[in-house]
C-alpha cells in the first residue's frame, strides 16, 4: 500500500496456521466475511485475516472525486481515468501480508475482492499459495456483466442518515441475492447497521466501482498460474454474469470450478460449510504439492 493508505484488519485463529487472506467486494467492509464463516475457516485449520479495502470501514478514504457520468461512460467503453486500480488494491494485499510477517498466504476474493486475488497472483504468484476466486471475472468485457437492470439503483443518488442507508443496502441485497438462499430480514438490517456504523463512504464505492469499470481483461496473464485454484460461482448471479466464473476458471491451468443452483451474488449461511471445505480443498492441494519428494 501506498505510505499514505492505511489498513483496517483483523484475525481468526490460531498464528501457526495457513494463513489466509479474504478480500471483501465493493463496498464491503470485512465484516461482510461473517464472524461464523471466520471461525469456520479458522477451525479448519487457517489463520484468517480479514481486512477494509481503502475507501471502506476503518481504512483510509482517497480524496477524489468520481462523477457519474464518469462512471456511466467507463461502462459503456470500459476507459476512462481512475483515482487508484485494482492493482492498486492488490498492493495494499500485499502490503498487509509484509506487515504481518507473511512471505505468502492462501487468498480468497469475493467480487471485486476475486479480481483483485486474480490481480496478486498474476503480480506476485510466489506469494499466493492457493487462489479462490468468488463470484468474480477476467476483466474481459463479452463476461462477467453486470445486468444494466441494476446500474440505476447502484449510482442513485443517497439520501443521508442510517435508516436511508439500511434501506438503500436491503434493497441492493434483495435484487442481488440468492433466490434459492433468502437471508434472514433481521440478519440483513443487522448487518447493514454494523456496516454503517463501521463507517461508509458513498464517494468510496464509487472510487472502486470505476477501479472495477476500467480493470484491464486479464485472461492472457492468468493463463501463466500455476498455483491451485477454486473459482465458485452462482447460476443466478444478477451482479456478475456467471460467464465471468466460468471464463476465470477456463483461463487458469488447472482450476476447479464449482457452479451453485439458486445462489446469486451474496454468501448463503447454508453455503458456508462447503465453502469452507473447497477452500480447505483447495489449499491442501498446494500443500501437497510443496511437500518433497519421496526417496
Amino acid at each position: 500500500m501506498s505510505s499514505d493508505v492505511e489498513i483496517c484488519y483483523q484475525t481468526f485463529g490460531s498464528v501457526d496456521g495457513d494463513p489466509l487472506l479474504l478480500v471483501m467486494g465493493l463496498g464491503g467492509p470485512m465484516i461482510w466475511w461473517d464472524d461464523d464463516f471466520c471461525a469456520r475457516l479458522a477451525a479448519a485449520g487457517f489463520y484468517v485475516i480479514r481486512y477494509d479495502n481503502r475507501d471502506t470501514g476503518r481504512s483510509s478514504r482517497i480524496a477524489a472525486r468520481v462523477g457519474r457520468a464518469q462512471l456511466v461512460r467507463a461502462f459503456s467503453t470500459g476507459r476512462g481515468s481512475a483515482p487508484y486500480s485494482i492493482s492498486d488494491l492488490a498492493t495494499d494485499g500485499l502490503a498487509l501480508l509484509d506487515h504481518l510477517g507473511l512471505e505468502s498466504a492462501h487468498v480468497a476474493g469475493i467480487s471485486m475482492g476475486g479480481m483483485i486475488a486474480q490481480t496478486m497472483a498474476i503480480e506476485a504468484p510466489a506469494r499466493v499459495l492457493s487462489l479462490t476466486s468468488i463470484m468474480s471475472t477476467t476483466g474481459r468485457r463479452t463476461v462477467g456483466w453486470q445486468s444494466p437492470d441494476l446500474l440505476p439503483t447502484l449510482i442513485a443518488p443517497r439520501r443521508g442518515g442510517k435508516e436511508a442507508y439500511v434501506a438503500t443496502n436491503e434493497l441492493v441485497w434483495r435484487l442481488i441475492g440468492s433466490p434459492d438462499f433468502p437471508v434472514d430480514a433481521d440478519a440483513l438490517r443487522k448487518r447493514a447497521e454494523d456496516t454503517f456504523d463501521r463507517g461508509v463512504s458513498a464517494s468510496g464505492v464509487l472510487r472502486q466501482m470505476l477501479a472495477i469499470l476500467t480493470q484491464p481483461n486479464r485472461t492472457l496473464r492468468l493463463r501463466t498460474l500455476h498455483m491451485p485454484t477454486l473459482v465458485i460461482h452462482g447460476l443466478v448471479d444478477k451482479m456478475v454474469h456467471v460467464s465471468g466464473g466460468r471464463a476465470t476458471a477456463a483461463a487458469i491451468p488447472g482450476a476447479e470450478l464449482v457452479l451453485i443452483d439458486g445462489m446469486g451474488h451474496d454468501l448463503p449461511t447454508d453455503l458456508y460449510d462447503s465453502l469452507v471445505e473447497g477452500i480447505r480443498r483447495t489449499a491442501d492441494r498446494a500443500d501437497a504439492l510443496a511437500l518433497p519428494a519421496a526417496d
